[in-house]
């Protein structure tokens, strides 16, 4: 992704309330803010335009990180039709200030966008299903440079649902493949800009440690990882099996190990070095 330069407006001074966010050398905009929020919201000029929409909260049955993506040609009048809808509890969206996006466009970065909110994984997609759009191949071309640039947004906003975990590790540290080992069972994981990484195929231990009980995160983790398949049983152990990424090396270890466990520690280098050794140097 290329490099690039943001220009953040906090309209109250407020990261957490209203907000917009340009891109140089680019004609979209984005705007986002709490749903406690909505009014002001609605009352800017861009809610007028065409557009596709977040909507980010938490799902109320399974307590998982939720998302629903959305396209209109007024996102006002789509967003006031949501009201109905109690899992978000922020609102992001991106129009073209040119106002060059169709009908056909937003169809079309909706279908995408929804796509690549499943393929993420971070977050349960609320929608049923997308109808997308065919374009032309120009046209295509140009709204794909429209994703990246959404792309490039979203967490500056505040929100990772179109990061892929386990997306390739850039820089030294993050490409530095780490060992957790724990009777005879063995993970891989590195670090992340958003913590730590433990690789598909990794194992942990299959019973908790009496200490687990004294740090519920670590019994929640676990039980989480293992009701949606990420953590299954195998033989004297879990097995990961897709890639699953953590907050802190600590987090991931804790899991691994069944109970407490100073991440920093605990992984090491294929040459004994622990995390914290790797660090200081």
């Amino acid at each position: 992704m290329p490099s690039a330069t943001i220009k953040l407006f906090l309209v109250h001074g407020d990261a957490k309330r209203l907000r917009t966010a340009e891109l140089s050398n680019w004609t979209g905009k984005a705007v986002a803010g709490p749903r406690s929020e909505l009014d002001g919201v609605l009352a800017r000029d861009e809610t007028a335009k065409s557009g596709v929409y977040f909507l980010r909260g938490t799902d109320s049955e399974s307590g998982k990180s939720a998302v629903y993506v959305g396209e209109a040609e007024s996102i006002r009048d789509r967003l006031r039709g949501h009201l109905e809808r109690d899992f978000w509890n922020h609102v992001y969206f991106f129009i073209s200030k040119d106002e060059n996006l169709t009908k056909a466009h937003v169809r079309y970065l909706e279908g995408r966008l929804i796509e690549q909110a499943k393929a993420a994984g971070r977050a349960l997609v609320m929608n049923g299903q997308s109808s997308g759009s065919k374009l032309p191949e120009s046209d295509r071309e140009d709204m794909e440079i429209f994703l990246e640039r959404i792309h490039q947004l979203m967490p500056v906003l505040g929100t990772d649902a179109l990061q892929p975990i386990g997306s390739a590790p850039a820089g030294h540290a993050e490409k530095q493949v780490l060992v957790c080992e724990i009777k005879g069972l063995k993970a891989t994981g590195h670090l992340t800009p958003s913590g730590f990484l433990v690789l598909r195929g990794s194992q942990a231990v299959l019973k908790e440690r009496a200490s687990a009980h004294q740090y519920p995160n670590t019994l929640t983790s676990r039980k989480r990882l293992i009701e949606d398949g990420t953590l299954v049983e195998e033989g004297n152990h879990y097995k990961f099996t897709r890639d699953s990424e953590f907050s802190s090396p600590s987090a991931a270890a804790t899991v691994v190990h069944g109970g407490s466990a100073n991440g920093l520690l605990a992984w090491k280098s294929n040459a004994g070095k622990t995390l914290k050794e790797l660090e200081a140097t």
